[in-house]
């Protein structure tokens, strides 16, 4: 039995299946899975995720009771098979097209939402998913187990799992934005409660910035008619009490820093370098995700080349923009027009020897860090973000990186006053900022960026996550 546990949908490994047969395990990928793979590594903690793949779903046949540490050497982690339709709904339709949308603020409301008999069949999947995840930790947890579960994939967990386990001691965290009670009432009101409560059945609740843990109690607030006590970080409800708490997650400067002096990110640096040459670089690496905001950020690139010909062979935007959640229409859609706009960019002012634009959707880690590594000016535009480690990686790894960064994300409650912070809607005024950034005098470029590095790396991953522990008490 556990002491402490983590649960998230996604692992720390994951699997694929060749055409033989075989089996082959890696690290999992994302962000929230780096920032714990790091928390956990030493440490006895056991990991309860869900089986994302086919190949993940032969893992778990072979693992007795799906606990991979007995067949493969993973650490401690269990997985679980949950029925794939059941998945599908809870993840896609659910987690991915519902509660990310409200959060992020993404729907198109003259078209979306609609809950309907279809999205009340998806709720009952997001349901029994979450169930599982209750299910499994009640089985593993020791008496008086500490338990973090993580994200808007497992918002109904905490309460399932207190009626199962009253001795434990539940923490969630979600990564995301929270949504202001006006917005999160799109949501059909029985699903509103359900969520809400979800999380209230925790000890303590965790946000990345106080501006998204204000938005949840106000949601319990108006909502449930909980009492609130904002000073405090306070709420009661149903004769419970969960404490509301602020983690900033920040960056572990020295292994990422390590990680990026590697031979294969040096290779890739050579390689940037080739196709750039001495031009001012500005770079931006994001998945193609809705919140993201890329198009507009090529839109404000293009504008920029536009008001500054004095600029044109002198600078090169190096965008890597990966692949995301392709199984849902709207984000082929989107990655299609950052594909047509970036095309459109290169054919207005592309020129025998200068390419002003590189887009690249293929992920490469290594590439990643060479960019960051290479980068005069990293552009952060999201519409709205839980954190964006992104702008926290920058600085780290180029000491004169200038940081043009949305004010919506929520590193800018930590960064914002070192950065150039900007509306991510204001294409004109992200120009602007673009030119600006690329213009900024070495010395406060150096000073920003020293303050920047700072700030980015005072709460690195394994600090974070005592600091909740500790919360539990």
């Amino acid at each position: 039995m556990s002491t402490t546990l983590i649960a998230s949908n996604r692992g720390p490994v994951s699997f694929t299946l060749s055409d033989d047969g075989a089996l082959t395990m890696r690290r999992g990928g994302g962000g929230l899975v780096s920032g714990l793979s790091e928390v956990v590594r030493d440490g006895d903690v056991l990991w309860v995720c869900a089986a994302l793949s086919d190949g993940d779903r032969g893992a778990v046949r072979l693992a007795p009771g799906g606990r991979l540490d007995q067949a493969f050497d993973t650490g401690p982690v269990r997985m679980l098979d949950i029925p794939p339709a059941v998945f599908h709904r809870a993840y896609n339709a659910v987690a991915n097209s519902t509660l990310w949308f409200v959060n992020h603020l993404l729907y198109n409301t003259p078209l979306t939402p609609e809950f309907g008999t279809r999205f009340r069949r998806e709720w009952e999947s997001y349901r029994d998913y979450n169930g599982a995840f209750a299910f499994a930790l009640a089985e593993e947890a020791g008496h008086g187990a500490r338990v973090m579960v993580q994200d808007y994939h497992l918002t109904l967990t905490p309460a399932m799992l207190r009626v199962e386990r009253p001795d434990l001691r539940i923490a969630h965290f979600s990564h995301t934005p929270w949504a202001p009670p006006e917005y999160f009432s799109l949501l059909p009101d029985d699903v509103v409660a359900e969520v809400l409560t979800g999380i209230l059945g925790a000890d303590h609740a965790g946000f990345l910035t106080a501006r998204w843990a204000r938005a949840f109690m106000d949601c319990c607030e108006t909502f449930l008619g909980a009492h609130v006590d904002h000073t405090a970080g306070v709420v009661s409800y149903d004769d419970r009490t969960t404490h509301i708490g602020v983690h900033p997650l920040g960056v572990n400067g020295e292994a990422l820093r390590r990680r990026a002096a590697e031979p294969d990110v040096e290779s890739h640096m050579a390689a940037i370098r080739d196709l750039v040459g001495d031009r001012k670089l500005i770079v931006r690496i994001d998945r193609t995700e809705l919140s993201k905001n890329i198009v507009r950020g090529l839109t404000a690139y293009r504008e920029f080349l536009a008001r500054h010909p004095e600029w044109h062979g002198r600078v090169v935007h190096l965008a890597f923009a990966y692949p995301s959640r392709h199984d849902l229409p709207e984000y082929r859609e989107y990655t299609a027009a950052v594909q047509r706009c970036a095309k459109e960019i290169e054919d207005e002012y592309a020129t025998e020897d200068w390419d002003p634009l590189i887009l690249n959707v293929h992920d490469d880690y290594p590439r990643s860090l060479a960019a960051y590594r290479m980068a005069d000016v990293l552009l952060v535009n999201p519409i709205r973000d839980g954190m964006n480690l992104v702008a926290k990686e920058g600085p780290i790894l180029s000491p004169r990186c200038a940081l043009v960064l949305s004010r919506e994300a929520g590193a800018a409650a930590e960064l914002g006053p070192d950065a150039l912070l900007v509306n991510p809607f204001d294409v004109t005024g992200t120009a602007g900022a673009l030119y600006e950034a690329l213009t900024m005098p070495e010395e406060e470029r150096l000073k920003r960026g020293a303050r920047l590095r700072e700030a980015a790396t005072a709460l690195p991953p394994l600090r974070w996550f005592e600091d909740q522990l500790a919360a539990l008490g």
